[in-house]
C-alpha cells in the first residue's frame, strides 16, 4: 500500500511538473513570436522614406582668359575646316561677370576657311545669364568669306603670345585704373584682331559696353605685351 501510494504521489508530481514545463515553454514561444512580430514591424517602420527631391545646386559662372577660351574652341573650328584660321577673338559682357582681370564668362572666336570660302564663329560659355549660350563650346552661323575684307584678316595662332589678363594689366597702367576708380560698374571688353596696317596682332581693352561708347580703349601688342596707344 505504501509503495502504491508512493508511486501514485510521484506520478502526480511528475505530471504537475510536466504541465508547468509545458506552460513555460508555451509562454516563451508566445513571447518569442510577439518579439519577432515586433521586430518585423520595427524593421518595416525603420525603412528610410523616400527623400524629397533636392533642388539642383546652382553652379556659379566660370571665367576664362581669352587664350584659354580660344584653345577650347580651336578644336571645334578645325573640325569645321582643317585650314580654319582666326580673325577675331572677343569677349561679351554678362550680368554674372564683370570681365575684370582679363577674364570673361563668354568668348567668341571667329574663323575663316579659304577652301570653304566661309567664316564661322564659335562660342565658349561659362555663364548662367538667361540670354547666354549654353555652357561649353557651341558653333554660330556660317557666312561668306571675303579675303579682301579688312575686318576678316586672318592671323597665325603663333602671334597670340600675350593673354587678355596681361593686356588688362597694361591697360590699367594707361588710364584704365582711373576709369574703374571713378565708375567701378564700367564693363570691360576684350577684342583681339590683326592690324593689317602695322602687321601686328592687337588686344583692344575697351572700358565700356561697346567701342563706340567706350570711355577708354587701350591697344596692347598681343605678341609682346607692349603698350601701343590709347585709341580713345
Amino acid at each position: 500500500m505504501k509503495k502504491r501510494g508512493f508511486a501514485h504521489t510521484a506520478t502526480a508530481g511528475d505530471t504537475e511538473g510536466e504541465v508547468c514545463i509545458l506552460r513555460v515553454v508555451t509562454v516563451r514561444t508566445i513571447v518569442a513570436g510577439l518579439l519577432a512580430a515586433l521586430a518585423l514591424l520595427a524593421a518595416c517602420d525603420s525603412t528610410p522614406s523616400k527623400p524629397a527631391d533636392a533642388k539642383p545646386e546652382v553652379k556659379g559662372p566660370e571665367l576664362l582668359t581669352g587664350r584659354a577660351a580660344f584653345q577650347k574652341v580651336f578644336i571645334a573650328a578645325r573640325n569645321y575646316a582643317v585650314d580654319a584660321k582666326p580673325f577675331r577673338i572677343e569677349s561679351t559682357p554678362t550680368s554674372d561677370g564683370d570681365n575684370r582681370d582679363g577674364k570673361a564668362a563668354i568668348w567668341r572666336a571667329s574663323f575663316a576657311s579659304p577652301t570653304q570660302r566661309g567664316v564661322k564663329p564659335f562660342f565658349w560659355s561659362g555663364s548662367n545669364a538667361p540670354d547666354a549660350p549654353s555652357r561649353g563650346v557651341s558653333p554660330g552661323n556660317e557666312d561668306v568669306y571675303n579675303p579682301s575684307n579688312a575686318s576678316t584678316q586672318i592671323f597665325d595662332v603663333a602671334f597670340l603670345k600675350v593673354d587678355s589678363d596681361q593686356a588688362f594689366a597694361t591697360a590699367q597702367k594707361h588710364g584704365g585704373d582711373k576709369v574703374l576708380e571713378k565708375d567701378p560698374s564700367t564693363p570691360v571688353i576684350y577684342v583681339c584682331d590683326w592690324n593689317h596696317n602695322t602687321n601686328e596682332l592687337v588686344w583692344h581693352v575697351i572700358y565700356g559696353s561697346s567701342r563706340e561708347t567706350a570711355k577708354l580703349n587701350v591697344a596692347v601688342n598681343a605678341s609682346t605685351g607692349e603698350f601701343i596707344r590709347v585709341e580713345k
